[in-house]
Order: C-alpha cells, then sequence, then structure tokens
C-alpha cells in the first residue's frame, strides 16, 4: 500500500516521545512492505534541520517539511475566549501545509493518509476533495483528557476558567473528527474504548508503541551495583505533564527522601528545560538538560522517577526505560495503556508517601532493581515488538479499504 503520513512533529530525530511513536511508524511499515511519504510540521517549538536527516531516511520517506509558528500568541489566545473553536489545533492551521499538501495530492494518489495525531487532522476536508484514500487517525492521546486533568488540578480561578475552556473546545472537535475519519488507531485499549463510545461507526483498533526488538537484543539489564543508586527522570520538559509531576516531585518528595538519604542524588534530562527548573539549587538534584544519547543515560543511572498526574495515551520514556531494564516508579497514570503489574514490572505509587516508600524499598533492597527489569524488559520486548504490530495495522488498513 502507498501511505501518506502527516506529522505534527519530524519522525527523525527520534528524541521524545511522539517523533519516537512516528518513527517507529514509519520504520515499521517501510519494512512491512510498504510505500511511506512523510509530510511533517517544521516549527520553532520542535525545529528539525533537514539536512542533519539521513540521506537513506530522506529518500525512504521523500519526506518534506512545512514552517509553522506554534508559538502561543496572547490576543488571538484571548480572542479565542469568544469562539467555538480548539485554540490547540487552530494554532496548526496553516496556507503553507495546505499548498504543501495540495501538491502532494494533485501529484500522487494514496491507499491510506494518515493523521499522526489529532493537530494534523484540520486538513481532513482537503483530503477528501483531492484524494479517495482512506484517512486514519493515530491518536497518540486522548487530547482533550490531558487537559482535562490538567484543569482539574488547577487551583488559579482564572486559570482553571481558561484551561476548562480549552478542554471543552478540543473534546468539541475530538469527537468530531472521531467520527468523520475512515478508521482509528487507538495506542491504548482504554482509549480505543473510550474512542468506540463517542464514534460508534468508526472502526478502531488499539496498537501499543512499538520496538524493534531484534536491535535492542546488545541491551543488558545491569545487575545491581553496590555502590550508591541514583534517581534519574528523563523526558520533554516542553509537555506540561511533565513539567506539573516534576514540581511537584522536587516539592513534595525530594525534601524528605533526601532528608533521610542526603548522599542520593536525583538527576534531570530532557528537551526544553524550563528557567525555573534551570535556577533551581537544591541539594542532591542535578540538572543534566538535554541529552545526546538517551539509552546510555538510563543505562548510567537506576531508577526511573515519572510523577505524572494528568495526560493520555501511553508513556513512550517508560516503555524505552523498561526495555533498557530500568526501575521505573510512577503513578497509575503513568502506567497507563502498560500490561504492566505493579511490584512486578514496576513500581506505581500515588502520593508523596507512596514514592518515599517505593524508592526506600529500592534502597533497601536493591535486589529488587535487578528482578523489576529483567521482568520489564521481557514485557516489552513480547507486547510491543514492532513487526507484530504492524502486520496488526496492515489487516486493519485491508479493513477499512474493504
Amino acid at each position: 500500500m502507498k501511505i501518506l503520513l502527516l506529522c505534527n512533529k519530524s519522525p527523525w530525530p527520534p528524541l521524545e516521545g511522539g517523533p519516537i511513536a512516528m518513527n517507529a511508524m514509519v520504520t515499521g511499515l517501510t519494512k512491512a512492505g510498504h510505500q511511506v511519504k512523510v509530510l511533517a510540521v517544521n516549527s520553532n517549538k520542535y525545529s528539525v534541520s533537514e539536512q542533519a536527516i539521513p540521506e537513506d531516511y530522506r529518500q525512504q520517506t521523500g519526506i518534506e517539511f512545512t514552517f509553522i509558528d506554534l508559538a502561543i500568541k496572547p490576543w488571538p489566545a484571548f480572542l479565542n475566549l469568544f469562539s467555538g473553536s480548539s485554540y490547540h489545533v487552530d494554532r496548526f492551521i496553516s496556507h503553507n501545509f495546505e499548498d504543501a499538501l495540495t501538491k502532494i495530492l494533485t501529484k500522487e494518489k494514496f491507499d491510506i493518509i494518515q493523521f499522526e495525531t489529532l493537530f494534523t487532522s484540520p486538513y481532513l476536508s482537503l483530503i477528501r476533495r483531492l484524494s479517495d484514500a482512506k484517512v486514519v487517525l493515530r491518536a497518540h492521546n486522548i487530547e482533550h483528557r490531558i487537559w482535562q486533568r490538567i484543569a482539574s488540578g488547577c487551583y488559579n480561578p482564572f486559570r482553571k476558567f481558561y484551561l476548562s475552556h480549552l478542554t471543552r473546545t478540543l473534546r468539541r472537535y475530538e469527537i468530531k473528527i472521531l467520527n468523520e475519519v475512515d478508521g482509528i488507531i487507538a495506542i491504548t485499549g482504554k482509549d480505543a474504548d473510550f474512542f468506540r463510545s463517542v464514534a460508534p461507526a468508526t472502526p478502531v483498533i488499539d496498537i501499543p508503541f512499538g520496538i524493534n526488538a531484534a536491535d535492542n537484543n546488545n541491551i543488558l539489564v545491569p545487575e545491581h551495583k553496590q555502590t550508591q543508586l541514583t534517581l534519574f527522570h528523563l523526558g520533554s520538559m516542553n509537555w506540561v505533564p511533565n513539567q506539573e509531576g516534576i514540581r511537584w516531585f522536587t516539592s513534595k518528595v525530594w525534601p524528605q527522601i533526601s532528608r533521610k538519604y542526603p548522599e542520593l542524588r536525583f538527576h534531570l534530562a530532557g528537551r526544553e528545560m524550563p528557567g525555573w527548573l534551570k535556577k533551581m539549587k537544591i541539594p542532591g538534584i542535578i540538572i543534566d538538560g538535554e541529552v545526546p544519547d538517551a539509552k546510555a543515560y538510563m543505562q548510567a543511572h537506576d531508577i526511573m522517577i515519572v510523577p505524572l498526574f494528568s495526560g493520555s495515551g501511553i508513556r513512550i520514556k517508560i516503555i524505552e526505560g523498561m526495555l533498557a531494564g530500568k526501575t521505573i516508579i510512577t503513578t497509575s497514570i503513568g502506567a497507563e495503556g502498560i500490561a504492566c503489574k505493579n511490584d512486578e514490572h514496576l513500581l506505581i505509587a500515588e502520593d508523596a508517601e507512596g514514592f518515599i516508600n517505593a524508592i526506600e524499598k529500592c534502597l533497601k533492597t536493591p535486589a529488587i532493581i535487578n528482578d523489576l527489569g529483567i521482568n520489564a524488559r521481557n514485557l516489552v520486548k513480547s507486547a510491543h515488538d514492532n513487526v507484530r504490530l504492524m502486520q496488526k495495522i496492515s489487516d486493519f488498513y485491508d479493513q477499512i479499504r474493504g
């Protein structure tokens, strides 16, 4: 099949959750024998140099970019209060992207056109005019649910009001699109159940994030070490749920655990560290910023802290951490969409006391780290094998094409 992927970010380089998931889709579909073309947004929030993309990747995907300024502009954001449209989605509407897509659809015919995330879907009507391809939404999250959770945890009245407005308009738009596409690929079973409930006539399948298990056989689960263990967090810090979680952990959990274990260190890595985090001077917390090799960074540390209280979909960095044999301490929201069991594949905590207890459990019985790492790695290799998942997606494409 000939497949056009419309991406809200470049799938290459795969350095954060969205691009990692999209790159796995690109490479997986290609290895499955499909012809893949990519049109991606390049933005001030996630900028990629086309020349930096490997030549074979460019030839394989015919990747094209269109720049969209995604900076939040105060006046349009304010005026959106008096509009029924979604400000989150409106920012992705661009004449340049529309022109690029028009040229592609005028020159080439596709069997499947796939929106990678909801934010490339404003071009659905254009696609319907110019192509008879089946249109699929690959939903990385239930997008409005992320903002619903953020709004529910907000105590500033004006901010809560505005976030609730953003949630309502995004939900309305999201449900509209779910009922207009020809198929939905959810990233978790829980998300798929929601999509079926609000779009009962649209075919839905749940396909988790895939990894190439054969490419990761050289990763060894490290034996627990006798020296001081280290905590770490690795994630894009321009994502609101990550900022929320780290702010909470550094204020509610770290002071207590650091008093009991003053030699313990907590390393923070990721793109676009916010100013408040860079300026933070808390003993034992080390800001490493963006790192060149996520896998090497994970292998250098022991216990992965993922304090998420909002968000949706699946946390790809947790999947990567499990594949690397790391001990993960996260919330039930962080573990959503992963077929894992608490105390067998990772540790789940819901509040400060729970996180402190989980960390202490690892510090006092470091052999647990080895057991959790082995179990986590085996789970990911069996449940997230990209070859098998791409076959399921191919079958789904055949189904909706009739």
